[in-house]
């Protein structure tokens, strides 16, 4: 990627927004089925959902497998088409947005992004400026400042120049970052995102998430099964079981331990933490055989 002259273009800057609506993303009674074929039972229903993100706001969807995590992230992206109830974002149902536009407004970090070919981080980064042109259209220095900006606010600029199939896990996954980045979205979308990243990397990235949350205005969705730092960073928690969303609030509100306990299906412990913040542990096996059967 070459260095274009000196520019203060941000990634995403505020200034660069019109002030929205009182909630950035609204979820509202949205449910969806999948179904073999158009007259065949559903083989999995999400029921309606309701929740809403102020501008700023970290939303953690949190729930075992096959909980309806993913299907609730791709119907917020614009991706499924809710089959009752509407998804807003700045006060427009996304489904009424052209692709283009939703692509502008919405960055999506899924949980593998195949490398079609050894790209640079820097090249790499650069895709998230395709929404703001054509396919075969030449990246503008504009376009280069906003991806070089996008590498910064991640601390990767020094990953350039690298092929991203030769940069660590933790490193791949801010590229990664950084081209969502690139779009300047509104609304920023991840699923699971810590996935193969060891502890360390986990919290910088939330951190991060945090941090660019605040900076730039976005809503942040975060698909995780991380209830630790979900309750140390998220805004809200929706909570979700087979389809359903049991509980939506903050994670105070949230992770009350019966309630974990049957949905992950595991001995808990959930005790406030210093700032007012849940903390929550496996229950020691010793501490299990002196409770006997509940």
């Amino acid at each position: 990627m070459n260095a274009p002259p000196a520019s203060h273009t941000q990634a995403g800057t505020p200034s660069e927004r019109p002030r929205s609506p009182a909630f950035r993303l609204n979820v509202e009674q949205a449910s969806y089925a999948y179904s073999a074929s158009a007259r065949s039972a559903p083989t999995f229903s999400l029921g309606a959902t309701t929740f809403h993100a102020r501008e700023g706001e970290l939303v953690a969807i949190l729930g075992p497998n096959a909980s309806g995590k993913s299907t609730l992230l791709r119907l917020i992206s614009g991706a499924l088409h809710p089959l009752s109830g509407r998804v807003e974002l700045d006060g427009i149902e996304i489904s009424r947005l052209d692709v283009r536009t939703r692509a502008q407004r919405i960055a999506m970090v899924q949980q593998e992004s195949p490398m079609v070919y050894p790209a640079t981080a820097g090249d790499f980064v650069l895709q998230g400026r395709h929404p703001y042109g054509g396919a075969l259209r030449l990246a503008t220095e504009e376009d280069i400042a906003i991806a070089r900006s996008a590498l910064e606010q991640v601390d990767a600029e020094h990953l350039t120049g690298r092929r991203m199939d030769l940069i660590s896990g933790g490193e791949k996954q801010r590229v990664i970052l950084a081209r969502a980045l690139a779009q300047q979205p509104r609304l920023l979308l991840l699923d699971e995102p810590t996935l193969h990243l060891d502890i360390g990397a986990q919290l910088e990235l939330l951190e991060r998430l945090r941090q660019l949350a605040e900076a730039n205005r976005y809503a942040v969705v975060v698909v995780t099964h991380e209830l630790s730092l979900a309750a140390e960073y998220a805004d809200q928690v929706l909570l979700m079981q087979a389809g359903r969303c049991l509980r939506a609030g903050t994670p105070a509100e949230v992770y009350q331990r019966e309630l974990l306990e049957q949905v992950f299906e595991a001995p808990l412990d959930v005790e406030p933490g210093p700032a007012g913040r849940p903390r929550v542990s496996l229950r020691p096996r010793a501490a299990r055989r002196s409770e006997g059967p509940r």
